[in-house]
């Protein structure tokens, strides 16, 4: 498999200090930390990633 395109979240800080990335993986769908992706990822479901998603959007969450 190819190396996976990891992209940066467009609610992400604009200061650069909180800046998230995500990509479509082979298991599911990663979400790093882009200061430092070498220290991993977090690895969801499609669905529970999607479930985040709407959460965030709706304020759920409290981020």
């Amino acid at each position: 498999m190819s190396q996976p395109i990891w992209r940066k979240a467009s609610r992400s800080n604009a200061s650069g200090n909180e800046c998230v990335e995500v990509a479509a993986l082979a298991e599911g769908r990663g979400i790093r930390d882009s200061k430092a992706p070498k220290a991993g990822h977090l690895t969801l479901a499609p669905d529970t990633f999607a479930q985040l998603i709407d959460r965030v959007k709706r304020g759920d969450l409290n981020i």
